[in-house]
């Protein structure tokens, strides 16, 4: 068999394709209100979700990048009232286009043949005696479980009380979906009420899976590798790489490398290598450490060659850049790293510390505080447009 031609790419050219595939060359690229949000997620293939909140939770923050006009309660509509989103573990608790769900039923079914150990262990009469109540009762939080009786926590994570573990399991084995947010407080509801199914989405094949991964990331990522197609899913590579080499056959896919880094295999669409040289407009983004473009750290590091470091979790004299530093975009570069923290009662967004990424841009300074100017705005806003100003159907929050 003959090995197919890799074809080089400028790194220049390569970032561009990435930004373009996430949508941050473009203002609003998904328009305004809540069909952006449903039509942003779809785009991306998930968006993540995360409990720190210096800032702006990572899931609103991510939206709000592309989706200038973005309000909390869209995304609430979107999980609760359209249900055009659910949540899901891709690489992380994410929220995931409602139309993917087949995709993850297989994921659902290995997790109820071999528990994890976060629900391992969960009573089966108390687990059907739950799901019996939120058939009776309707949706509920972990706070309307009053009846419990508690056991010392073996994380500092974890609740003292056992139906967290159980209302645990019913998501990840796909008994129940979470039908609304407050803050971080999920309501859980019998996934065929809160989708309004019959039957559940019959379960993916492993080769549908795959294609359905590689599809996602070409959309969403532009120029893919078998590491940035699988992310957090090690053991979709092999069915994955037979997807990429059938479509390579087929030439609907061509090998590509970023010129100088031949031996880190890449793939994209030929029509790709046809386009003449991409302009990145000069926009300046604040970009969430969980944002799709960041996520991946070494695919980060190749393209905009910035090592990223999240630095929550280190010991406060060894951060570079601080606890919760958010990289700056500008155009198709990092150019500056911020901590920044949310002063609520002041209505503040205050700088703990500001990194240069590399010669010190000056000249970026008022545009990159404009785009800080429009994020204060943003975070201010959480006080008066909260999580909560759509109750989830059912729900006792």
């Amino acid at each position: 068999m003959t090995v197919p031609t890799s074809y080089p790419i400028v790194p220049a050219k390569a970032r561009s394709i990435w930004l373009r595939a996430q949508r941050l060359d473009v203002f609003a690229p998904f328009g305004d209100g809540p069909e952006a949000v449903s039509r942003a997620v779809e785009h991306l293939g998930y968006v993540q979700i995360d409990t720190i909140n210096v800032i702006e939770r990572s899931h609103h923050h991510i939206l709000y990048t592309r989706v200038p006009g973005y309000v909390r309660g869209d995304l609430q509509r979107a999980q609760s009232v359209d249900r055009s989103v659910f949540e899901y573990w891709t690489h992380a608790l994410a929220y995931v286009p409602t139309p993917d769900y087949r995709f993850f039923v297989p994921a659902m079914d290995r997790f109820r043949a071999n528990p994890l150990a976060w629900f391992a262990g969960v009573d089966a009469g108390a687990y059907a005696a739950l799901l019996r109540r939120i058939r009776e009762e309707g949706a509920l939080s972990i706070r309307d479980i009053d009846d419990d009786v508690l056991v010392e926590k073996t994380h500092p994570w974890e609740s003292r009380k056992p139906s967290k573990k159980a209302l645990r399991k019913g998501f990840f084995v796909g008994d129940l979906a979470i039908s609304g947010r407050s803050g971080m407080l999920k309501t859980y509801e019998l996934s065929a009420r809160h989708f309004g199914w019959r039957r559940r989405p019959r379960p993916a094949t492993d080769a549908q899976c795959a294609d359905y991964l590689l599809r996602r990331a070409i959309r969403s990522q532009g120029i893919v590798s078998l590491e940035s197609i699988c992310y957090g899913n090690s053991r979709a590579k092999a069915q994955v790489m037979a997807s990429i080499e059938a479509a390579v056959r087929r030439r609907r896919l061509i090998p590509v490398h970023l010129a100088g880094r031949e031996r880190a295999a890449h793939w994209a669409e030929p029509a790709l290598l046809e386009e003449g040289g991409f302009e990145t407009p000069p926009l300046v983004h604040i970009l969430s450490p969980f944002d799709p473009l960041v996520i991946q750290r070494k695919r980060l590091e190749l393209f905009f060659n910035y090592q990223h470091r999240f630095e929550a979790y280190v010991p406060a004299a060894r951060r570079l850049f601080g606890y919760f530093a958010l990289p700056v975009l500008a155009g198709d570069e990092i150019v500056a790293v911020v901590d920044l923290k949310m002063d609520r009662r002041a209505g503040r967004l205050l700088i703990q510390k500001w990194t240069w990424t590399g010669e010190d841009r000056a000249g970026l300074r008022p545009a990159i505080d404009e785009a800080l100017d429009r994020f204060e705005r943003f975070q201010a806003s959480g006080a008066r447009d909260t999580e909560d100003v759509i109750p989830a159907p059912g729900g006792r929050q």
